[in-house]
């Protein structure tokens, strides 16, 4: 789908749709405890659809033979459900599209080779085979804390006890404690025992509970970013002590206003770079520089690439580095060009945000991308005034 962004005036209240994050973490624990569980305002983006879809299979006991997880382009999806397919099938083939099957899986493979549990990539198709054990597992936590998790689902559920060791330092570690959060819920706990060591109790059941899935803090960090651009945009309905790592957004929206030179780490906070990046490009005569971002080029696009190119081609001077942006923030920028959304649905609401201070409607390609996690987004934008013509 391609839209044209006609600059104009946000204005009024918007509550972000239900946090995608928590989303698959109590949907994959309500799948585990079986039949009972109560879940209120889980989100229904393509992301948790493959969440869904997948669990279901894995739950479904009719054929002896490795089932077939399409996880679409939910990273999530593949990372948290590797682990739990070996737990209750003994492995599964895993398959999805765009960029997804690209994404490195590099600490899990090093594992299952210790592990005895077989792994290979074909076509496309990722295959894994056999039984985890209880025991210690080493892994990295400076590429994802998404294998973390997915440990974190599977290890309960074996008959000894487990601990997951981190060899190094973990990058967004609010995500750990949003799983952390989800499994109480059900009735599973898995504690830190030091700052790099998870200790899982193993023989543990999941139990069924009732959840109302909280607003998402990386949504609405667009909407901060609107705010920030000069629009009345007030974001409604956030939990201001949420797990989620992205509820940092309102605090680097305030940082961001200070009149000095700043420094951004969103080693914690990945997702809001995009509406982080549409504000930078718009601090008229200040720099900013984003730092520790070098996961990003991992994401549904090279999304320090992505980010670059598009606000670029807007009129923003931002400079790239392997794992940062700098900006020399402008007033307004010039827009009157075409732009791709990278098959990137952050790329996409970063662009309609920027889009708002062009000089020129700024037409955007790819703009379906939005359906990954925030379906509702080019309705919520119009509804607040944005013009966004398309087909």
């Amino acid at each position: 789908m391609t839209v044209t962004i006609t600059p104009a005036r946000l204005a009024g209240p918007i509550t972000p749709p239900p946090s995608k994050s928590q989303g698959h973490r109590v949907l994959i624990a309500a799948a585990l405890a079986g039949e009972g569980s109560v879940l209120h305002n889980l989100p229904d983006s393509q992301d948790i659809q493959a969440t869904r879809r997948c669990m279901a299979a894995l739950k479904d006991g009719s054929t002896c033979d490795l089932p077939l997880l399409d996880c679409g382009e939910s990273g999530s999806t593949l990372r948290f459900l590797i682990p739990v397919a070996l737990a209750l099938r003994g492995g599964g083939r895993f398959t999805g599209r765009g960029r997804l099957m690209e994404r490195p899986q590099t600490p899990y493979l090093t594992l299952f080779q210790e592990k005895g549990v077989a792994a290979g990539q074909q076509d496309g198709v990722l295959t894994v085979c056999g039984r985890l054990t209880p025991g210690r597992y080493a892994l990295p936590g400076d590429v994802s804390s998404q294998f973390v998790t997915g440990l974190l689902y599977a290890l309960p559920l074996l008959p000894g006890d487990s601990e997951i060791v981190l060899t190094t330092a973990l990058e967004s570690c609010a995500y750990v404690d949003m799983t952390l959060e989800a499994q109480a819920a059900f009735g599973v706990r898995a504690a830190w025992t030091d700052g790099r060591t998870l200790s899982v109790p193993g023989g543990q059941c999941y139990t069924p509970a009732a959840l109302t899935v909280e607003a998402d803090w990386s949504q609405a960090g667009f909407w901060y970013a609107a705010r920030f651009l000069g629009h009345p945009v007030e974001p409604e309905g956030l939990n201001p002590r949420s797990a989620q790592g992205d509820r940092a957004a309102a605090g680097h929206c305030a940082l961001l206003r200070g009149p000095e030179e700043v420094s951004v780490d969103v080693s914690g906070c990945p997702d809001l770079v995009p509406p982080l990046a549409a504000m930078a490009a718009l601090r008229d005569g200040r720099t900013t520089h984003i730092v520790n971002a070098a996961r990003l080029r991992i994401k549904e696009s090279d999304r320090l690439a992505a980010v670059t190119r598009v606000l670029a081609a807007l009129g923003a001077r931002v400079e790239e580095g392997p794992d940062c942006l700098t900006f020399c923030g402008r007033a307004e920028l010039e827009g009157g060009v075409t732009v791709d959304s990278f098959n990137d649905h952050r790329i996409a609401m970063m662009t309609a945000i920027a889009a708002t201070r062009c000089r020129r409607p700024v037409t955007l390609t790819g703009a379906e991308s939005v359906e990954k996690s925030y379906p509702a987004f080019w309705a919520d934008y119009r509804r607040l005034g944005g013009l966004a013509d398309g087909q």
